[in-house]
């Protein structure tokens, strides 16, 4: 049975958290510090991290917790999704990342945890073009309607169109892709602070799509698929109403993820909008979103368990 979503996920306790200069250069969500020391920024991060945790057990979602290493030092390692994704037919993937430093990300041994303890029994790795400077930063780069086997991706620095084609024939997935940019004309670095797909529903800044030809073709391609267009604005994204996640509870009840930040921005109609599908689950978060630049969504991966 083809699943688009999952009551399981992967997080990753940072040891590290911290403002990334590297991945500063094209993600303009992140801001560092000018009160905060490292030690405090770590605290706050671990204490974001165990509260979002346990609320998603609290509300059934199972959580798979993974310690990050202390050595080498990673700042990003609790954005999990940006190198992994699973797959129902049995499948781990693995990709190539922008930053250098954000490549230490990637562990074997998580790989291996994830075989052993789900039955995942094949793994495909894209990390080889890195020589080439060519990037898909799984989940950030790309959002998976996995029913229709559709992969939406917003083009720039940390997504790059051959590797989407691989991905693409490889997983047996149609692209849809488009440029996307902020208020300040900016490339727009992940496809899922602008766009996340729901159970019949797309939360969607169509705002960010300057192109009438791409923007048509995401709004057709949703509409053919049964989803209802939820539009935010510019502001509203760059406030993190795109990092959204929908997962089911163990009940099988479809509970969306975002954060308070997000959650604030929403006026009474999107909200709604939304609550016609789904239970909204906010969490606050704003040392990890603000100093890293990823809300909620980057923080999960999702485990799609063999079918």
């Amino acid at each position: 049975m083809k699943r688009n979503f999952t009551d399981t996920v992967m997080m990753i306790r940072p040891k590290n958290f911290g403002f990334n200069p590297d991945t500063a250069i094209n993600n303009h969500f992140q801001k560092p510090s000018l009160e905060l020391s490292q030690e405090d920024i770590q605290e706050l991060a671990i204490k974001e991290f165990n509260n979002m945790a346990e609320t998603l057990r609290i509300n059934d979602i199972e959580v798979l917790i993974v310690e990050d290493t202390e050595y080498p030092p990673k700042y990003d390692a609790v954005f999990s999704n940006n190198w992994l994704s699973t797959h129902s037919e049995g499948s781990l993937t693995t990709y190539p990342l922008f930053s250098p430093n954000r490549r230490l990300e990637r562990r074997v041994d998580i790989l291996d945890l994830l075989t052993e303890k789900y039955g995942f029994d094949k793994r495909y790795g894209f990390e080889y073009l890195e020589e080439n400077n060519q990037f898909l930063e799984s989940t950030g780069s790309m959002v998976l309607d996995r029913i229709n086997k559709v992969a939406f991706s917003c083009l720039g620095p940390r997504t790059n169109i051959q590797v989407m084609d691989k991905f693409a024939v490889l997983m047996g997935y149609m692209k849809i892709i488009f440029y996307a940019f902020d208020s300040n004309n900016r490339a727009i670095y992940h496809t899922n602070v602008m766009m996340a797909l729901g159970d019949g529903f797309a939360i969607l800044c169509l705002e960010s799509v300057p192109n009438d030809t791409e923007r048509s073709n995401i709004k057709s391609t949703l509409n053919k698929n049964g989803f209802e267009i939820i539009e935010i604005d510019m502001i509203q994204m760059e406030h993190f109403a795109g990092n959204m996640l929908q997962l089911t509870d163990k009940s099988g009840k479809n509970v969306t993820i975002l954060s308070e930040t997000a959650l604030k921005s929403l006026n009474g109609y999107q909200l709604d909008a939304i609550g016609q599908y789904s239970k909204l689950l906010p969490i606050n978060i704003p040392v990890i979103e603000g100093i890293g630049g990823g809300s909620v969504r980057c923080m999960l991966t999702e485990i799609f368990k063999p079918m």
